[in-house]
């Protein structure tokens, strides 16, 4: 029995023990861990942001994975340069020289007899050219280095005075970093040409193992595929082939096509040179076919070198014919030629190309510059080839799909 006043107390709870100050209310009240009504729009949004956070972190993971991949596989090239730029060489010295010994071969010649014909021949076109333009080049590269550093300090006068008055200290300080450079290295600026493609080792060494192993290219070539295929085994053999092949097409039509360009703005600028009575004509010339190869700034660099010797020795009036020289010539190369020599072979976007090049000349010197064109338009070979390999996965109603990895005949190289 109850006392008057006092409520009756609540049930007890757990081990019967009671609490004085819970009322009535706080019995009525849900308990905090019962489990409450959530809402299916609620329940849906956020499995939703769960989903896509969980998405989102795996792809953090695997982009993180393939960066630590890739830094190590360029540490690797970094370590292994000296043998792996011989190999890169020979590659595409093979590219330029197979035509003929695929020529030789059909008609009865053996393949080592082939390769080592056409090696030995190129080898001597090579030395007779060199013979022939390096005493004059190599005479003219003092004079070349002076002319370019009087055009420099003219342009200096030509910014720094009226009616531009464009920044006489900074402008002054930066032209003069750049005489000073020219005048302590124009003995060797035709020799760094040269050593500037050796990362490591010698330029003898370098070159004969480039030599030796573009032999066995020329000797061996059809035989790699089949080798390569039985390593990587009958299921990714398809598709390694197809890669190589087509990544061969690519590298021949790239160095052929940039040799052509560049025979055609030397000849082209340099008649042109001659012409307006600019002195070094031939070492610039020299300069402007070599330049090609690096495309896009090499052409705008030796142009501009051009246009210097010529507002020095010249005057204003003659430098402004060179840069409407050298800007024609572009325009055929860039209108014309690039379209119809180097565009169906590579497909690469300008932009793509110019930051290649940057990316390669920062990387490696003038031999990254070189070589990164060459290597990017292999990489885009590859994902073009994965995307095709992706939409065969999805055939049209109408046509069945081609068997996955199955390569292009047109592309398969001659055996013979």
């Amino acid at each position: 029995m109850t006392s008057p006043g006092i409520p009756a107390s609540a049930p007890d709870q757990g081990e019967g023990h009671h609490d004085p100050t819970r009322t009535e209310a706080d019995d009525a009240a849900p308990a905090a861990g019962r489990e409450r009504h959530v809402p299916e729009v609620s329940r849906r949004r956020e499995a939703a942001v769960g989903a896509a956070f969980s998405r989102l972190a795996t792809l953090s993971l695997r982009f993180l994975l393939v960066i630590s991949a890739l830094v190590v596989l360029g540490w690797l090239a970094g370590k292994l340069w000296v043998v792996l730029l011989p190999v890169l060489l020979a590659l595409l010295l093979t590219t330029v020289l197979w035509p003929p010994v695929r020529f030789l071969r059909r008609h009865g010649v053996p393949p080592a007899a082939a390769a080592a014909l056409v090696l030995v021949l190129a080898l001597l076109l090579l030395i007779g050219v060199v013979a022939g333009l390096a005493p004059q080049v190599t005479g003219q590269t003092q004079e070349l280095a002076d002319q370019v550093t009087a055009g420099l300090e003219r342009l200096q006068e030509g910014i720094t005075g009226p009616p531009l008055n464009l920044g006489e200290e900074q402008i002054g300080a930066t032209v003069d970093n750049v005489v000073n450079e020219l005048q302590a290295n124009a003995q060797s600026i035709a020799t760094r040409v040269l050593t500037g493609a050796v990362a490591a080792g010698s330029l003898l060494v370098t070159g004969l193992l480039a030599l030796v192993l573009a032999f066995f290219y020329l000797k061996d070539g059809p035989r790699f595929l089949p080798w390569i295929g039985g390593l990587v085994g009958p299921r990714a053999a398809p598709h390694v082939s197809a890669i190589a092949q087509r990544s061969w097409v690519t590298l021949a039509g790239f160095i052929r096509a940039q040799a052509a360009v560049g025979l055609v703005d030397a000849v082209f600028i340099g008649i042109g040179l001659v012409v307006l009575g600019i002195p070094l004509a031939l070492p610039l010339a020299v300069l402007v076919f070599f330049g090609a190869f690096v495309p896009i700034i090499g052409a705008v660099v030796t142009g501009a070198l051009a246009a210097l010797v010529a507002l020095v020795t010249e005057g204003v009036t003659n430098a402004l014919i060179v840069v409407g020289l050298v800007l024609l010539v572009q325009q055929l190369e860039g209108n014309v030629l690039q379209p119809i020599l180097v565009g169906r072979t590579l497909s690469l976007h300008p932009a793509v190309v110019i930051l290649a090049v940057t990316a390669g000349g920062t990387l490696a010197g003038i031999t990254g510059a070189f070589l990164a064109v060459p290597v990017v338009a292999v990489a885009a070979v590859c994902v073009r080839y994965a995307r095709q390999q992706l939409a065969e996965l999805e055939p049209g109603e109408d046509s069945p799909p081609e068997a996955a990895g199955q390569p292009d005949p047109s592309l398969a190289p001659d055996s013979g």
